[in-house]
């Protein structure tokens, strides 16, 4: 890992970081999941340079009501639902309330879904290399749950990969995760857009225009 490495986009990031995924190049069983919307762009590089399809997993966190920044647990595509027990018991919010969230946000994963995907089927991952690719990580919680979500699917294997995080977030995404590969993990860590010269919002067509498939020649 480099402590200070500065990417000069999201694409650049992608690129640094299949370099150090080669050796999952080439291989049949590997697929490229996204988080939308930053990092798409960022799986795309990967999944060029290792060969392997690119797809997108969908994750909405579960918001506590009046505390919408502590989760719940979160959603993915894919029909799953993971609930952080823990939080669940410390602040007794009744099930009802927890599937009033879970219908909420499903809408918007169902919109997303739409969005990205259009009429084509969530990929089938199971028995399959999953590389989880995100443009960086802040607190670990969302990829986090992206992980457990996906495990349900039953993939043979789940690597998560970013450009940028905290390494106490990497090291701890590796007690869910089969493998973690962060690329720089600057200390003190503050934001992940410091890690990029250029870090711009992304829209929902910028996703489309990455996702869609290419037509033949």
């Amino acid at each position: 890992m480099e402590p200070d490495r500065i990417f000069e986009d999201r694409q650049d990031a992608g690129r640094a970081l299949a370099e150090r995924l080669s050796d999952y190049a080439g291989r049949p069983d590997v697929i490229v999941l996204a988080l939308p919307r930053g990092g798409v762009p960022v799986g795309a590089e990967v999944a060029r340079a290792l060969g392997a399809p690119l797809d997108v997993l969908v994750v909405r966190k579960l918001g506590l009501p009046g505390q919408e920044e502590l989760a719940m647990g979160a959603i993915a595509s894919g029909g799953v639902r993971v609930l952080n027990e823990e939080v669940v018991s410390l602040t007794g919010v009744p099930r009802e309330v927890i599937d009033r969230v879970a219908e909420e946000e499903g809408r918007e994963l169902e919109r997303r879904e739409a969005a990205y995907r259009g009429d084509r089927p969530p990929p089938d991952v199971a028995g399959r290399t999953v590389i989880l690719v995100d443009d960086g990580i802040a607190t670990g919680s969302t990829l986090r749950a992206a992980v457990e979500a996906l495990r349900k699917q039953g993939p043979a294997r789940i690597v998560v990969a970013v450009p940028t995080a905290p390494k106490a977030a990497c090291e701890a995404l590796g007690e869910v995760a089969d493998e973690v590969i962060c690329v720089t993990t600057p200390e003190p860590f503050f934001a992940i857009s410091l890690s990029y010269r250029s870090f711009p919002q992304m829209s929902d067509e910028e996703v489309r225009e990455i996702l869609a498939p290419r037509e033949a020649a």
